[in-house]
């Protein structure tokens, strides 16, 4: 465990400017003197780790230090190989295929030929639209590499279009979802836009100094972004209903009822999103709490009855 432990911080080193012992302590569950002597045994195995004080101290491997081959076990470098193909599926670019054959090359004919198929496949190319969304992301990747700005018409989650002119900072694949990261100059800080609300996308000649902050820098659980205040769902589903149901919502938060009915109870956030999701599963849920939430569905639901009033024959 110790050895497995050595090797995850050394990686974590090389991969991080800067990590506090603090960071590293909680990481992997262990004491600052734990850490401190792991600091001591990664420097003596030959790994330059440097430390630092104060505030913004902590350690960190020396520059232009560099990982050799023999720190990847073939299992490592099948997981990369994967997820490579996943994201050459989307990206569709040559140098993604020559990044792959590169890391395929590390591994030795011996290990490859093993004889055991794959078990493990990643295909993030979407059912429909792939085509069009590789040409965006090619923009916008262009237009954040030689610093130019970018002007599209944009549709936010309440139906509302605004032209917006921002300083791309690069695309990101959150879930199945591919998001643009911008700072945004209508509103005056940084902004996601979901690739499949932009049109009209033009790149301009205009460039714009880039700022302190990078792609790595974000976080992208998006937990900062929220807006809505978290409101504590409890719902009842159909067993019509169950695969959706699954899909969703966690496990742990689903009570199968002895009539084969779903009780499910989840937080989620209380914004206009929430009352379509709930919409779409139409008679297979009902909403028991908390009270406002199922009085919104109610009347949503009498709007869309009124567009269809007319006497059936």
């Amino acid at each position: 465990m110790k050895l497995e432990r050595l090797l995850a911080v050394t990686m974590l080193l090389l991969n991080r400017r800067r990590v506090s012992a603090q960071e590293l302590a909680e990481r992997f569950e262990v004491s600052l003197r734990t850490v401190y002597r792991d600091m001591e045994a990664i420097n003596a195995a030959g790994i330059p780790v440097v430390s630092y004080t104060g505030a913004a101290g902590g350690y960190e491997i020396m520059e232009k230090y560099r990982v050799e081959r023999q720190f990847l076990s073939y299992e490592e470098l099948e997981s990369i190989m994967i997820a490579l193909r996943g994201v050459r599926s989307t990206l569709h670019e040559r140098d993604i295929g020559m990044l792959l054959d590169k890391v395929g090359a590390l591994a030795a004919k011996t290990e490859r030929g093993s004889g055991q198929g794959e078990r493990l496949m990643i295909d993030l190319d979407p059912w429909s639209g792939g085509e069009e969304q590789k040409a965006l992301m090619r923009q916008l990747r262009g237009a954040a590499d030689s610093l130019r700005l970018v002007k599209f018409r944009y549709t936010n989650g309440q139906g509302e279009e605004a032209v917006r002119e921002v300083e791309p900072v690069g695309v990101v694949l959150k879930g199945y979802i591919w998001y643009l990261y911008a700072y945004c100059r209508l509103r005056g800080d940084y902004r996601i836009f979901r690739l499949s609300r932009v049109e009209q996308l033009t790149v301009l000649q205009a460039t714009f100094e880039r700022r302190s902050k990078e792609l790595q820098h974000f976080d992208f659980r998006w937990g900062a972004q929220k807006k809505y205040d978290l409101v504590r769902l409890k719902l009842l589903f159909h067993p019509r209903a169950k695969a959706r149901v699954y899909d969703y919502f966690d496990r742990d938060a689903i009570r199968l009822e002895p009539d084969g009915m779903l009780l499910v109870t989840s937080e989620q956030p209380d914004e206009p999103w929430l009352y379509g999701m709930l919409l779409g599963y139409g008679a297979d849920v009902r909403v028991l709490g908390p009270e406002h939430v199922a009085r919104e569905v109610r009347e949503r639901a009498v709007e869309i009855v009124r567009n269809y009033d007319f006497t059936l024959p």
